[in-house]
């Protein structure tokens, strides 16, 4: 059948609407990929902390190895990115504690609350710590949570209530040793994670009060090694 002249805008308006849908279809995919590898970038670090390859993250979110590098480049991009969700979480709770009338309550709230949080994400408390000199909003993000537990602890000390030699190098040393937590499911490790934040806001309080504590929870490293 030979076309006419007619046939030329029909063809026309098909190509058109054929190249129309396509790049919507490519943003489509690159976003379902960018979210498969953040999925599988929070699940393995969570479970493993930072350590984990690149490319087994990209089999986790079964992509190629060159998808994920054109979407992260390098593994600090990757990390900035998955804990960002977490690290907004953290400036929620101190803002909480912030906005407490009571400076201790505000104080025990958020120690409380960020060792829980760390302890739900082993690689947040990675990516936390870690100096990441090109990662400038999860680095100003960071400085802003420690500013604030920073005021919020002078409060506290002008109140009476927190010891006067406490220093932010002490809740350093509590997140470190939260991040340590080895349990045989990430429920015993927050159980754990609760009944340390206890110990650590007794330590801290100017006059220590010793109230019950949270529930103990079973470690892995202490059954192995017949302690408990």
């Amino acid at each position: 059948m030979i076309a006419t002249l007619t046939d030329a805008p029909v063809r026309l308006a098909k190509v058109r609407a054929v190249t129309d849908r396509l790049p919507h279809t490519l943003r489509s995919d690159a976003l379902d990929n960018r979210e498969r590898i953040l999925e599988a970038a929070r699940a393995v670090f969570a479970a493993d902390g930072l350590n984990v390859p690149m490319r087994e993250i990209a089999r986790r979110a079964g992509v190629g190895p060159a998808t994920l590098y054109r979407r992260f480049p390098t593994k600090e991009a990757l990390v900035t990115e998955a804990f960002m969700e977490q690290l907004s979480a953290c400036h929620a709770i101190v803002d909480e504690g912030l906005a407490d009338p009571d400076p201790w309550h505000g104080f025990c709230l958020v120690i409380e609350r960020i060792c829980e949080l760390h302890a739900r994400d082993r690689g947040f408390t990675a990516a936390f710590m870690s100096a990441f000199p090109h990662a400038i909003d999860f680095a100003t993000g960071r400085d802003y949570a420690m500013k604030a537990i920073g005021e919020l602890a002078r409060r506290a000390k002008a109140d009476g209530r927190l010891r006067d030699d406490f220093v932010l190098d002490d809740l350093i040393l509590v997140l470190m040793a939260n991040g340590g937590i080895h349990a045989a499911s990430r429920a015993a490790r927050v159980a754990a994670s609760r009944r340390f934040a206890a110990l650590a806001v007794q330590a801290f309080s100017a006059a220590p009060e010793h109230g019950p504590l949270p529930p103990a929870a079973r470690l892995a490293l202490a059954v192995r090694r017949g302690l408990v």
